[in-house]
């Protein structure tokens, strides 16, 4: 395909496997039980993505109960009553936090692209949370014996660990998750805990060799659940700036919802730095129209116009389909048919462009 396109990460679970973790829980179905449920919704999720035609495709998060989550699922030094993130529909999403240290994953993503490498032989892209978004599960209040210093040099370390886990394991690239980049200019309109963020993040990425960084991709949306958004009305402006200071040679970014598209398409163009591939939205998960490969091809022949060329130009979607695991407003068959139309759009802006 003459124009990289990629997904961002996940799809809806199905029916079957949302009825196998309630069971789980609930003591009614062992972890033999859970195990086979996620394997069968893995292996029908990559055969999808690959019926798509998509080039490069994700294990839809299956196995993972958020995007931003996973690191720690399971982990013993947990309570409730973290950070909250409020949607515009009025639902919230609230992160636990941690109690003691060190702090450790209990989860790496490595095992996630093993297992989806046993399946396909096209190309695995693997999302990751970001440090900044971890960041949020140290208490406001400290943690006597263990300061936010030592759990920030803990958090640091585990991030470098889980991506360089999942180049090991066989990824073709890594997507680093920062919704809370947009998020955090909402909470904080100075820009100080944006600029935290990136620092935070440029943290992990320094000690990536140059070559390593252009496999990594940072990924930003105004958030995305339950067919809402808890950002969306953050001006770009405030972002991108900040946003391309991180030192990742990829950027994922929301724009087929974005209500102006020119004019944020003209300030990627200003901000983007040398060297930077960056992947445009062509496809909103949280409206439920499948768009038609002319809409797709459409936005993408209107990216290349306002960015200057195809070079260091992609397309993706605008955010996951299922980024926390009980979300289900967006059906699997719609994901799907989504996906594939923006394969088969870039696919047909290609063709328009002369690119094969």
């Amino acid at each position: 395909m003459g124009i990289p396109t990629e997904p961002i990460g996940s799809i809806p679970r199905p029916a079957y496997l949302l009825e196998a973790i309630a069971k789980h829980g609930a003591g009614e179905l062992d972890d033999a039980g859970l195990a086979q449920a996620y394997d069968r919704a893995v292996s029908e999720t990559i055969a999808a993505m690959e019926a798509t035609g998509a080039p490069v495709i994700t294990d839809g998060e299956q196995t993972k109960p958020s995007f931003a989550t996973y690191p720690v699922d399971g982990l013993d030094t947990l309570v409730p009553g973290g950070f909250v993130i409020p949607f515009e529909d009025g639902h919230t999403r609230q992160l636990p936090m941690i109690t003691k240290g060190p702090f450790r994953y209990t989860n790496y993503a490595g095992q996630y692209v093993e297992a989806a490498r046993r399946l396909t032989q096209v190309p695995v892209k693997q999302a990751v949370i970001a440090p900044s978004a971890l960041s949020l599960l140290y208490p406001q209040d400290g943690i006597d014996g263990y300061s936010r210093d030592a759990f920030l040099a803990d958090l640091t370390d585990e991030c470098e660990k889980d991506i360089r886990s999942a180049f090991s394991a066989g990824a073709d690239s890594v997507q680093i998750d920062f919704t809370e980049g947009r998020l955090s200019c909402k909470l904080d309109p100075s820009r100080g805990i944006l600029q935290a963020f990136v620092g935070l993040n440029n943290a992990v990425l320094d000690r990536f060799s140059d070559q390593e960084r252009a496999r990594i991709g940072v990924h930003t949306c105004p958030g995305g659940d339950h067919n809402s958004t808890h950002s969306a009305d953050v001006d770009y402006a405030e972002l991108l700036p900040d946003l391309f200071a991180i030192k990742a040679g990829r950027f994922f970014i929301q724009m087929a919802s974005e209500k102006d598209r020119p004019r944020v398409l003209d300030i990627i163009a200003r901000e983007r730095r040398p060297g930077q591939t960056v992947f445009i939205g062509v496809i909103d998960p949280i409206n439920e129209t499948i768009e038609s490969v002319e809409t797709v091809r459409d936005r993408v022949l209107e990216a290349v116009e306002h960015l200057g060329g195809v070079e260091g130009f992609g397309t993706t979607d605008d955010c996951g389909f299922s980024p926390f695991g009980d979300d289900v407003a967006t059906p699997r068959e719609t994901a799907f048919a989504k996906i594939k139309a923006r394969v088969d759009g870039t696919r047909l802006a290609a063709e328009r462009l002369g690119i094969s």
